[in-house]
């Protein structure tokens, strides 16, 4: 081992290219990208999906595949050339000085063995370590982490864990050997914003305890502020600004970078006066790249004859520490110029209640049988007690942590399954008790669902064209094939598609361009109203803005009402009319967005709102992590729902929380909270965020 002086950089990127090679072409997948991190140094790495953050990553764990190849640059760590190693070099480095975490934690686990075992491989494997030692050090490991009961969660399988303690395990793994340099790509994005927000809080407090440097991929720049000292924005395979995480929010010098906060829902953002701004354009195709800035043809700054006449170079930001764009106009550029607004529009008239549902139940039996430990019938208490309306152009948002009730509730709505007790009065029909098969075309057709992932939704062997024709023919919409053809490229239309479209397949589309047209699909039968089931939840955050941009536009037009349901509760400040608070169940807040938002907050409520990352340097937020996941509905807790995580329990008088269900509470204006908690001290509720004195 070479002899490295900690004042250097731990990892040093130097104009580094990669390339993978096909039977057709070479793909340039990464250019002259150039990044350092220095030891105890956070950096992120931010871009839409596709830009590279990922294959720099593994070009660092030198774990490209077959087809991949480091075609120019160095990679060095510790002072060490990664790019010149032998293998046997490499595998000594890789779990041991270098982790990586990846996005889904199940890949990372084998869900043959028990954790304990997967945990004490590490050490045995890279430190020779005794297997009662390893064992030691795994407990101690699991405890840091922040995971209940560390001697059960040893002795589980990898399936027998949530999401949220999976990430922990393969956080715990990755520290192991305490590795100077730890990569983490996309760590939290399948994860609720509660787990999420203890999640960085762990991730923040082991790199301080155990002095490791970290490279963080994201595309939440929200995210990486909280996370980050330093950033490297990436765009289409370069990088095109770089600099401390301050430097680059509020100085940004790079069009792109300033595209992208535009396109993000920021407190300031709203729907009617400062509508969100997609980038326009689309990404290009890593061999369809233009001619000097890659960035060109979306810019708003674009120079033709300047802009795409020669390769451009990073070039340093006077004035701050190692900041640097690659823009040839930055010095040029006002950037504390107003956002010209754009289009404004007038708040969509709200009209009559169009759907109702009344202390509406859903309970599922499991089955006794010998796998569980006793043998009598479980219930799961999916739904209880759901009352609310919707109306005409109205937008109510539903959010809560994964396990809530959420999606079962969409399940009874659309008929997939029939609701235990209660009424769904959906326009003047009680739909409770009938199944989807059972509902006449016209009931099926006014309630549409758009799904969280558009890959799943269409049917890959159709062409788009043929999918929404079918939809047309089964909600009988049309006399003739030519009118169904007719009403088919008018919804491709209306979702801003290309009508070229209509004859390509699924796989030839970007994942926003099949939500478009899962969009267009559920509109077929002019649904009056459409549940969105986190629509925008696996696309990027410009893709993001689009889509949002065409279901407001659509509602404007159709008068629709848009149940939304959705984990992300900064998208839900910026869309939603009404907010629906779930948790375990039970609908424990209700109110305009402006009431849900601002104090007195119901404490799970307040809980959510302070796990939401936001990517402002001028907010201050308070910061509340949730201890434990959410309760099994097979077994939910006594009296409150909440009571088992809840910083407020204290302050109710008695034992009250544990033994007796909160009442739904009128706090006055429609706004409804289920809690003991009493009328002065939710008047009293500090705010969750606050813009920072200057």
């Amino acid at each position: 081992m070479t002899n490295w002086d900690p004042s250097q950089p731990i990892l040093e990127i130097k104009n580094l290219s990669i390339s993978f090679f096909t039977r057709l072409r070479e793909i340039p997948a990464v250019m002259d990208f150039s990044c350092t991190v220095m030891p105890g140094e956070a950096m992120g790495l931010v871009g839409e999906s596709g830009c590279g953050k990922s294959t720099v990553a593994l070009a660092v764990m030198r774990d490209l595949g077959v087809n991949g190849r480091i075609v120019g640059g160095s990679i060095t760590f510790k002072g060490r050339d990664l790019t010149q190693m032998s293998q046997g070099d490499l595998r000594k480095l890789r779990g041991s000085e270098i982790a990586m975490i990846y996005q889904e934690p199940m890949a990372s686990l084998n869900p043959a063995m028990k954790i304990g075992a997967q945990l004490a491989e590490v050490p045995i494997i890279h430190q020779n370590m005794p297997k009662a030692e390893a064992w030691a050090l795994a407990r101690k490991v699991v405890a840091d982490v922040r995971l209940p009961d560390p001697d059960r969660i040893l002795n589980a399988y990898p399936h027998q864990l949530s999401g949220g303690q999976q990430q922990r395990i393969v956080i715990a793994m990755a520290l192991m050997s305490k590795p100077a340099l730890l990569i983490l790509d996309e760590p939290t994005t399948a994860l609720d914003v509660t787990v999420e927000a203890g999640i960085v809080d762990l991730v923040n407090v082991l790199a301080e305890e155990y002095g490791t440097s970290m490279l963080f991929i994201s595309h939440n720049l929200g995210l990486v502020m909280e996370v980050c000292d330093r950033l490297t924005v990436m765009y289409s395979g370069e990088a095109v600004e770089t600099g401390d995480i301050k430097d680059v929010f509020d100085t940004m010098r790079h069009p792109y970078t300033q595209a992208l906060f535009r396109s993000i829902p920021l407190p300031s953002a709203n729907k009617s006066e400062r509508p969100l701004r997609a980038i326009p354009g689309n990404f290009p195709l890593p061999h369809e790249r233009p001619k000097g800035c890659n960035f060109g043809p979306r810019c708003d700054y674009f120079e033709d004859g300047r802009c795409n006449a020669t390769e451009i170079a990073m070039l340093p930001v006077a004035g701050d520490s190692r900041h640097a764009s690659r823009c040839l106009k930055f010095d040029e550029i006002d950037w504390d110029a107003p956002l010209s607004v754009g289009q404004q529009y007038a708040p969509s008239p709200i009209g009559d209640v169009v759907l109702r549902m009344d202390d509406v139940r859903k309970y599922y039996e499991i089955a006794a049988s010998s796998m569980f430990s006793s043998g009598d019938t479980k219930v799961v208490k999916a739904n209880e007690t759901l009352s609310f309306d919707a109306r005409e152009g109205e937008t109510l948002a539903i959010v809560g942590e994964s396990g809530c009730g959420k999606s079962t509730f969409a399940k009874v709505l659309m008929g997939l399954e029939t609701a235990t007790s209660g009424n769904i009065m959906l326009f003047d029909e009680n739909v409770q008790s009938t199944p989807i098969q059972s509902r006449n075309t016209d009931t099926v057709s006014s309630l549409q669902m758009v799904f969280q992932n558009p890959f799943d939704t269409l049917n890959p062997s159709m062409t788009v064209g043929r999918q929404i024709v079918r939809a047309l023919e089964i909600f009988g919409v049309g006399k003739t094939d030519g009118e169904r053809q007719t009403r088919m490229l008018e919804l491709l239309d209306l979702v801003k598609l290309p009508r070229e479209f209509a004859t390509r397949m699924p796989r030839q589309l970007s994942g926003g361009q099949k939500q478009r047209v899962g969009i267009a699909r559920a509109f077929a039968g002019n649904a009056k109203v459409v549940i969105a089931d986190e629509p925008v939840s696996a696309l990027d955050v410009s893709v993001q803005a689009a889509v949002t941009q065409l279901l407001m536009d659509i509602q404007r037009e159709h008068g629709t009402t848009l149940l939304f349901i959705s984990h992300d509760l900064s998208i839900v400040r910026y869309l939603s009319d009404r907010v629906l608070v779930m948790y375990l169940g039970h609908v424990v807040e209700l109110g305009t967005t402006d009431q849900v938002f601002a104090p007195p907050y119901h404490p799970y409520t307040e809980a959510l709102l302070s796990a939401v990352p936001i990517a402002d340097t001028k907010i201050v937020k308070k910061r509340i992590v949730l201890e434990g996941d959410i309760p099994s509905a097979v077994n939910p807790p006594p009296g409150c729902p909440f009571q088992t995580r809840c910083r407020w329990k204290s302050q109710v008088p008695g034992n009250l929380c544990d033994t007796e269900m909160p009442p739904m509470r009128d706090l006055g204006g429609g706004h409804q909270v289920k809690c003991h908690l009493s009328a002065g001290i939710l008047a009293d509720m500090e705010p969750v965020f606050k813009v920072a004195a200057e």
